[in-house]
Parts: C-alpha cells; sequence; structure tokens
C-alpha cells in the first residue's frame, strides 16, 4: 500500500502531498492521522521552514471525507462518528490552522467538503483555474463537521458563507479568491512555481517572527480586540530578547547609514 501522505523537504520547503489520487485524494482515517505525523515531523525539522500542501494527480486536491469509511462509523452511533470523524477531522484543521510554520495549500483540483475545510484552515492559498470549491456536506444530510461551519464565515462572511454551505453548489477559483477562501488563482501549469514563489517571498524573514504572526492572528480571530492585542504583546516580548529581532534591527540601521541601501 502506497504511503497517503508524501514529503519531500527541498530548498527550505516541505512539499506534502495528500496521496490517494485514484480516489479523489479522499481523508480516509489513514491519511488523516498520517498527515498528523507528518506535520510533526516538520515542525522540529530545521530544513523546514515553510509548508506547501498539495493534491497528487491531477483532478483533485481533496474530494472530501472517505465517505464509505465515514458511514461505517456512524452505523456504530453517534459516539463513534464523533470520536472517529468529527474529533479527527477537526483536530487535523486545528493543527493546520495553529501550525508555527506557514501553510500554503496549492489547490490543484477539486476541493471539496474536508478538502474545501483543510483550505480554510491553512494560512494562505493558491488555486489552480481548474480548481473547484464546494461545501458538499448538505448533500449528505449533515453540516460541515472539520469547522467549515466555523471558519467559512470568518474568510468569506456570514451570507456568502451560508450560500455555499446551504446549496452546496460548486465554485471556480475565480469566485473562490472574490469571497476570500484562498489568495490568488494561477493558470494550472504555474501552480508549484506560484507556491514557491510565495514560498521564497516568506522564508527571507525570521522564522520566529513567522510563528508569532501566526499564532497572534490564529488566537486573536477568536478573542474580543483587547484579548487580541494583549496576545500580539505577549508574541513581541518574546521575540526581545531573541537574535532575530536584534540582527533586524541593526540591518535596518545599518541601511540607513551613508551607503546602505535605505530599504525596509
Amino acid at each position: 500500500m502506497s504511503d497517503p501522505v508524501l514529503l519531500e523537504i527541498d530548498g527550505g520547503i516541505a512539499l506534502v502531498t495528500l496521496n490517494r489520487p485514484d480516489q479523489l485524494n479522499a481523508l480516509s482515517y489513514e491519511l488523516i492521522d498520517r498527515l498528523m505525523a507528518v506535520l510533526d515531523f516538520i515542525e522540529t525539522e530545521a530544513e523546514a521552514r515553510v509548508v506547501i500542501l498539495t493534491g497528487a494527480g491531477e483532478r483533485a486536491f481533496s474530494a472530501g471525507a472517505d465517505i464509505h469509511q465515514f458511514a461505517k462509523s456512524v452505523e456504530r452511533g453517534g459516539n463513534a462518528a464523533i470520536r472517529d470523524f468529527v474529533s479527527r477531522g477537526q483536530a487535523m484543521t486545528s493543527r493546520l490552522e495553529a501550525f508555527r510554520k506557514p501553510i500554503i495549500a496549492a489547490v490543484n483540483g477539486l476541493a471539496f467538503g474536508g478538502g474545501c475545510e483543510i483550505t480554510e484552515a491553512v494560512h494562505l492559498a493558491i488555486a489552480s483555474k481548474r480548481a473547484t470549491f464546494a461545501k458538499s456536506e448538505i448533500k449528505l444530510g449533515m453540516p460541515p463537521t472539520f469547522g467549515g461551519t466555523q471558519r467559512l464565515p470568518r474568510l468569506a462572511g456570514r451570507k456568502r458563507a451560508l450560500e455555499l454551505l446551504l446549496t452546496g453548489s460548486p465554485v471556480p477559483a475565480e469566485r473562490a479568491l472574490e469571497i476570500g477562501l484562498v489568495n490568488m488563482v494561477v493558470p494550472h501549469q504555474q501552480l508549484s512555481a506560484a507556491a514557491r514563489e510565495l514560498a521564497g517571498r516568506i522564508m527571507v524573514h525570521s522564522e520566529l517572527a513567522l510563528g508569532s504572526i501566526i499564532t497572534a492572528v490564529t488566537r486573536g480571530l477568536n478573542m474580543s480586540i483587547g484579548e487580541g492585542l494583549q496576545v500580539e504583546s505577549e508574541q513581541f516580548a518574546a521575540l526581545v530578547p531573541t537574535s532575530d529581532l536584534r540582527r533586524g534591527l541593526a540591518a535596518w540601521i545599518d541601511a540607513r547609514r551613508p551607503g546602505g541601501d535605505g530599504d525596509t
């Protein structure tokens, strides 16, 4: 059996590939567990600075949950379905959202159900013009369960989110861009290059600062502005004694001395 999640680290980029192309990269329990283990490894791997997450094959990023597997959990009752499916999926998207290294989704095809929820949870997303998004859970007679009822309204606004959630209708990449689900849309052949270019623009900055920004934004979204500002202050305070901040300040000051380039 092939590995359901592939990992390749090169040049500071950890390329993570959902690898069930014959099943449209459906999120089986085994795939989710393997993805969590891969994230655990990347978290402490110094050579991995930025993560690019994509799907294997030409058809799908991920078409969502493995319905055959999920249906068996439902047959065993609510407790089993919550334990096996809901809790596992929510843990995955929460892990992606709070991960302190930047994660860029390179959405190469269908992103339905859980695949759309992964896109919602990661920090940044680039979509191929071939990509299509849908909140398809309503067609199964259920709400999204990997965080889609909570994250999508925060990204797109309540009414636009409810339109997707209540109809299950697919939306093209351009519409996903309009509502804030992705950062940019590129021709399919340029998807990998665009994701790597964005990763490169991020990697030039302090890894500690990147993690602090992600933590402050992720936590602050669920707080009042006052509480969020306190988190921001805490993240800054943690950076004050670090060499990253001192080097950054020294470089900025040096650039403004006579003969410096003057760029921030």
